[in-house]
């Protein structure tokens, strides 16, 4: 059993999808490895990584909307039961999306490239409003 691992380096301007499917599959390829299964893993608890269409940007568009639907800011009224207050109205709602969204993905490789559909695209769904410097280990193993 072999394995590799690399750190991608991702700069965000604010609450949204980020494709990240360009660098992943550039690691994946410099691998040599034909069959194999890779794990994305994001090193924050205010982020999340998910496997989503990625032709039509109003499914981006439409997953913020829902999500900021669902988990509206801290300083909305419906939000006053907070009580992680002290990072920003943006902080604690994060930390509850990334809760219910998931954090690592694993995806199988084969013939030397991730097994993944016709329009799935992977993504960092970053959840806080201001610019982060986020990190996505990536670890491939045969």
């Amino acid at each position: 059993m072999t394995s590799s691992q690399q750190m991608i380096t991702l700069n965000t301007s604010g609450i949204g999808l980020y494709e990240i499917t360009g660098e992943v599959a550039r690691f994946t390829s410099g691998q040599a490895v034909e069959t194999g299964l890779l794990t994305l893993f994001v090193r924050h608890t205010s982020c999340s990584l998910l496997i989503q269409e990625n032709a039509d940007p109003d499914v981006k568009a439409d997953l913020d909307t829902f999500f900021r639907r669902l988990v509206p800011m801290g300083d909305a009224p419906e939000m006053g039961w907070l009580t992680h207050t002290l990072e920003g109205p943006d902080d604690m709602p994060a930390h509850i999306k990334a809760a219910l969204l998931p954090v690592s993905l694993g995806i199988p490789v084969s013939g030397g490239r991730m097994a993944l559909g016709t329009w799935q695209g992977i993504y960092l769904f970053e959840h806080r409003q201001a610019p982060h410097r986020r990190q996505i280990v990536a670890h491939l193993s045969t």
